[in-house]
Formats: C-alpha cells, structure tokens, sequence
C-alpha cells in the first residue's frame, strides 16, 4: 500500500490496550476484554487493517465469553469465527497476499490441535509455527486484493506486511499462553 500499515497497527494495538487495562479493572471477563479490544483497535487504528483486526478480535471474544474457562476446541471455534468474519468483511482469500494466508493456516492448524485433543499452548505453538510459515511464504504471492494489488509483480520477494502483523501477534500471544498457561 502507502506504508502506513505500521503506523494503523501501533494506534489500534495502543489504543486497545488502553481500553483493555480500564475493563480488566473493571472486572469484565477474557470475553468482553477482547471484544472491547476488538471495537477500540477498529476505531482507533484506521484502515482495512484496523476493521480487520477489530473483527478478528471481536468474534474471539464473543466465541469465548466471559462464563467458562475456555478449553481449545473453543479458541478454535473463535479463531474460525474470526476468519470467517475476516473473509466476509474483506472479501479476501487465500491466496490473495493479505493476513487470510496466515489466519487461514492457522486457523486449521488450532483445528487440528483441538481434534488430537492436546492443550492448548501446545496446540497455540503448533499453530503459530503454521502461521510464521505461511507469513514468510506471501513473499512468493502477487497481491489480487487492497492496496497493495496496484504493485502487483512488483511485491513478489516481500512479505505482505498484514500476514507478518498477524504472524508476530500470534507469535506474541504463544509466549503469554505459554507463561500463563502451562
């Protein structure tokens, strides 16, 4: 696009943080805090990528509510949620060199981990190792969607910056899961 996905992705991760920090004093539960995330880092950050992130994270939140101790069949079902409303907001596939070619991948690879029945960081690392994959192998796509498709062979050789986000996010939220989780 026009560089500034890195510059949507600090106002929307700030300002969701910030929203986060006054709910979790509140005492509202993981549900809430990641659809009050979700709303704020949509309105704040700007740009495709800020409704994006806004769906993803909203759709966890409500798959994961704030009642239960959510096990991994149901992070699954709320990351699928979340790429289906990926999909249906952005009208992008995989293939397209956008965060899908990440969040797809590692959507079935939770899937996958919840179908074997292994925990949930072990499941979440297994996935993340699917989603870095999938990041680096965008550099070999031609963008057929957003703002970067007007660069078109141009691209190939870099990484689409939405699925390198994504993946670091992930990656980010393996080693939470891991220090709280195990």
């Amino acid at each position: 696009g026009d560089g500034d996905h890195g510059f949507g992705m600090q106002r929307g991760l700030k300002a969701a943080v910030d929203v986060t920090k006054e709910a979790l004093i509140a005492q509202a539960g993981a549900g809430t805090l990641l659809t009050v995330a979700g709303d704020t880092w949509s309105d704040r950050a700007g740009g495709t990528s800020g409704a994006l992130w806004g769906v993803i994270l909203h759709n966890l939140g409500n798959a994961l509510g704030n009642e239960a101790m959510p096990d991994v069949s149901i992070i699954a079902a709320g990351v699928a949620s979340a790429l289906d409303g990926v999909t249906n907001l952005g009208k992008a596939h995989l293939g397209d060199k956008t965060l899908v070619d990440v969040l797809h991948p590692f959507s079935a690879a939770l899937a996958a981990g919840a179908l074997r029945g292994v925990s949930i960081p072990d499941a979440w690392s297994a996935a993340a190792e699917s989603a870095d994959e999938a990041a680096q192998a965008t550099k070999n796509l031609v963008p057929r969607i957003g703002r970067a498709r007007p660069h078109a062979e141009k691209s190939i050789g870099t990484p689409d910056p939405g699925a390198i986000s994504m993946a670091l996010i992930i990656r980010a939220v393996d080693s939470v899961i891991r220090k709280h989780c195990s």
